[in-house]
């Protein structure tokens, strides 16, 4: 690799020292800390929605429709968090950069 042309070792170091340092690196590995906290919190409330739609199609035969919204919100939440994670987007998930996602219909 050392020999390769247009390859600087202290340009790479210097890279590598710059990223290391850099504020804004650590400050994004705090946030998607809270942010995978909040996304186990946001799996435990699923679960209880799944749990409660079950209980009410069992007894009511039927869904509810503000469990179906609630749980909707919660998906496109999940999916917002997920996309932060993964450095698909530079916005914070609620309760940073973006409001509760209402639901959407298609």
């Amino acid at each position: 690799m050392a020999d390769e042309p247009g390859y600087d070792s202290s340009e790479k170091r210097s890279d590598l020292e710059h990223n290391l340092t850099a504020r804004s690196t650590w400050l994004r590995l705090v946030f998607m800390i809270v942010i995978a906290i909040c996304h186990e919190v946001a799996r435990l409330v699923g679960a209880v929605i799944i749990l409660l739609q079950f209980l009410h199609v069992l007894f009511a035969g039927k869904p509810n429709e503000r469990l179906k919204d609630v749980g909707l919100s919660l998906a496109q939440y999940v999916y917002q968090v997920v996309e932060y994670l993964t450095f698909n987007t530079e916005v914070r998930p609620f309760p940073f950069d973006a409001e509760w996602p209402a639901p959407r219909r298609q």
